[in-house]
């Protein structure tokens, strides 16, 4: 392999990929990088078994075509010592290359990349479907702080992509509330789903750059790819079958309160700070044109309580949650203002953003009550 190319857009390339290089693992192989030198293109490879990203980019020249394995952390931390400057890479034994530029250069050891672990993809069965960049950012945003961490139900760990022919549906629940995002620009051909753990969610979230149009996802049973820009993430799926959110979305609750969003949330956060710290519990009190947020505890003499005024209608209510949960989802809500249906203090509360905002806020949520003394 021998080729010369910009020092920033080879390292702009690594970290594109590095978020797959793994802290710790018994393959040592997947301590590196994967360089396959193909006509003027270099592709990138990061893997650690569960997770692979790929990228290419453009090479100045390239005189040897070849692949090898490079230590990732190594070329790395090279890489960013160096100002711009074109950079020359060569093997020069079984077992080494030299990294060269201007005015030095390092030799380093590499490994042969039929080492490397093979990356299993989809197979022949896969689906396809194109996922506008932004609204899967906004999905996976808008719904992974929900996921679980359940050993027992693997499912609850990850995001469910719920697609229909006439909108998807991202779903994440931990048990205490669950958070659906539909997404009425994504229609699939026929009705399929699946399961992304919330790691490579939030990788994906974070490698998805603000230029991308669109996102190519293609998925089987067992495995999905990402494809977008000269970025290729692939990724095992979980394996499960996920629980029917539908059926406990509640549709009949007729308790109703319109509030400010941003109102109740730092009303929230005020009187949280008094609650009890191991169980976060904070108290509604529902009555005609008013809501009165309470919180206790009793171990260190602490209390608060604040009134707002706002439309509420239905029977007068008393109604406990975790205000850490509570918290979560009004701040990961963007409407102005919203609604929030009570049927009593035992079930359920659904948040919904307000009638007028209901096209542009694609969130809703369902939190679960606590008991209350």
């Amino acid at each position: 392999m021998k080729l010369n190319i910009s020092s920033t857009e080879l390292l702009r390339g690594l970290m594109e990929v590095s978020k797959a290089i793994p802290a710790k693992t018994a393959l040592p192989i997947l301590e590196n990088f994967l360089f396959v030198l193909k006509g003027d293109s270099l592709q990138i490879t990061a893997s650690d078994s569960e997770l692979t990203l790929r990228t290419e980019i453009k090479v100045d020249s390239a005189d040897e075509e070849g692949s090898i394995a490079v230590p990732a952390r190594h070329m790395t931390d090279l890489l960013k010592e160096l100002p711009d400057q074109p950079v020359r890479i060569q093997t020069i034994s079984d077992s080494s290359f030299e990294c060269g530029w201007a005015s030095g250069n390092s030799v380093l050891p590499y490994f042969p990349a039929d080492d490397y672990p093979e990356i299993k993809t989809t197979g022949e069965d896969a689906i396809h479907i194109v996922f506008p960049a932004q609204t899967l950012v906004d999905g996976i945003a808008g719904t992974i702080y929900a996921t679980a961490d359940d050993e027992i139900r693997p499912a609850m760990n990850g995001i469910f992509f719920d697609m229909d022919t006439g909108s998807t549906t991202l779903v994440a629940s931990d048990s205490h509330k669950l958070i659906c995002y539909t997404a009425t620009d994504v229609q699939a051909a026929e009705k399929s789903s699946f399961i992304l753990h919330k790691k490579p969610a939030a990788v994906l979230r974070s490698i998805i750059g603000k230029n991308e149009d669109n996102v190519d996802i293609t998925f089987d049973a067992s495995n999905v790819v990402f494809s977008f820009g000269s970025t290729t993430m692939v990724c095992r799926l979980v394996v499960g079958k996920y629980p029917k959110y539908r059926d406990v979305i509640p549709q009949n609750n007729s308790n109703v309160l319109r509030i400010d969003r941003s109102l109740l949330l730092n009303t929230v956060r005020r009187v949280a700070v008094c609650a009890n710290k191991a169980s976060n519990h904070i108290k509604f009190d529902l009555r005609d044109g008013q809501l009165e947020v309470s919180a206790q505890d009793l171990g260190f003499a602490l209390s608060a309580y604040e009134k707002v005024l706002c439309d509420y209608s239905g029977e007068d209510l008393a109604i406990g949650f975790k205000s850490t949960f509570l918290t979560e989802i009004l701040s990961n809500m963007s409407c102005n203002s919203l609604i929030v249906k009570f049927a009593d203090s035992k079930r359920a509360a659904l948040i919904l953003p307000s009638e007028d905002e209901a096209e542009t806020e694609k969130i809703c949520g369902i939190i679960m009550p606590i008991m209350i003394s």
